[in-house]
């Protein structure tokens, strides 16, 4: 929860009358721009009051999964204004990383790997929280006696809750964040503030009778709209869970191997989106072949994402992931790869690469018979 205060000896200052700090925030909005930051609006943190019945249904029927993160803290999950009870507005800024490519095309091509948009260059984690900071600084040279904290989704804040009551988009039936004139390509980062700017007006949602992204869901993770069963989407099951994925939904991944973009990437609204500016959001390597990344090793995993997003799931994981799909490839070629992972140190590795070879045996009609395997696996890839 990184804060910034200014304070004067004596204590704090008296407050400057409402109009002055709308001009503030007009200027603030203009230091957001050159931040790098595509759109900002502004709300109070008890603007969502409804969250906190929300996000306690959702724990009740179990679809957080493993992330029992979500459970804890729930007091300040489900209430912003708990979480730092001085603060009066919570400024919402948006940053584009929209892609530069069509983000399915990946799946039409078996040996290499589908990893999300928003994974592919540097983890916008740091780069979204410098942004912050240096806005947040700005702020407090104008608003001594003041003070701010910054949160970039790493804290219990919902930040998509409230940067619908700003204004800045609204929750599709996807659960996520789309905008009428930014899509569904941006990240959020929040700054709670002491300082009580005019707040912007609600955005409604504008989805209409559209259930493009609902029937684009692989897995089917969507219960009803505007609901989502983490447990059945493949950007928990690559990310947040740990050990083996259910054997019925490993099919379903396809060669997705960290995230999913394609609830985003079917919006009709991103017809409007605007293009990002930030070029480290952006990989050298898009799809990388699955051969390449199954044959990484601790060191090499930890060297080759190295500044990325991905990095944080570990070699383990993130091998598994890329097991799965290519047990979904098809391509006998790969069957050598996925044999030589089939001793490997995690459990749920090993687990992985004897369903590929299974998967990919009777793919091409393969059956071992008596004859004795070459790896590690029971009879049709059986670990």
């Amino acid at each position: 929860m990184p804060s910034l205060t200014s304070d004067k000896a004596g204590g704090p200052a008296p407050r400057p009358p409402r109009d002055i700090w709308a001009k503030t925030k007009k200027h603030l909005a203009a230091e957001a721009e050159a931040a790098g930051f595509s759109r900002m609006r502004v709300t109070t943190p008890d603007a969502v009051p409804e969250v906190a019945r929300r996000l306690q249904q959702f724990l009740e029927a179990g679809r957080h999964g493993q992330m029992a993160w979500m459970a804890e803290r729930t007091h300040w999950r489900g209430d912003p204004a708990a979480l730092w009870p001085e603060a009066r507005s919570v400024i919402v800024l948006a940053e584009l990383y929209t892609p530069d490519h069509d983000p399915l095309a990946v799946l039409d091509q078996p040996d290499r790997a589908a990893i999300s948009v928003y994974a592919q260059g540097r983890d916008y984690h740091d780069l979204v929280k410098k942004r912050l900071k240096r806005l947040g600084r700005w702020l407090m040279d104008q608003a001594p006696g003041e003070a701010i904290k910054v949160f970039v989704d790493t804290a219990p804040v919902m930040e998509k809750p409230l940067a619908q009551a700003a204004g800045l988009g609204w929750q599709g039936k996807h659960t996520n964040l789309l905008s009428r004139d930014l899509g569904s390509w941006f990240f959020l980062g929040s700054i709670f503030t002491t300082i009580p700017l005019p707040p912007d007006a609600p955005e409604r949602e504008h989805c209409g009778s559209c259930r493009a992204c609902l029937d684009a869901c692989p897995t089917d993770a969507f219960p009803a709209p505007f609901q989502l069963d983490a447990r059945r989407c493949i950007s928990y099951l690559t990310i947040e869970h740990k050990g083996p994925v259910d054997p019925q939904l490993r099919p379903l991944m396809g060669n997705r191997i960290y995230g999913c973009d394609d609830c985003l990437a079917v919006c009709p609204w991103n017809k409007f989106a605007r293009a990002g500016s930030e070029m480290r959001y952006r990989g050298a390597e898009p799809a990388p072949r699955l051969a390449d990344l199954a044959a990484l090793d601790d060191a090499g995993f930890r060297e080759r994402f190295s500044g990325s997003p991905i990095k944080r799931i570990g070699r383990d994981r993130f091998v598994r992931n890329v097991l799965y799909a290519i047990g979904n490839s098809g391509r006998a070629d790969l069957a050598d790869v996925a044999r030589g992972l089939t001793a490997d140190g995690d459990p749920a590795v090993a687990d992985a690469a004897c369903w590929a070879i299974g998967r990919l045996e009777r793919a091409q009609g393969v059956t071992t018979g008596n004859r004795p395997r070459q790896d590690r696996c029971g009879p049709a890839g059986a670990p």
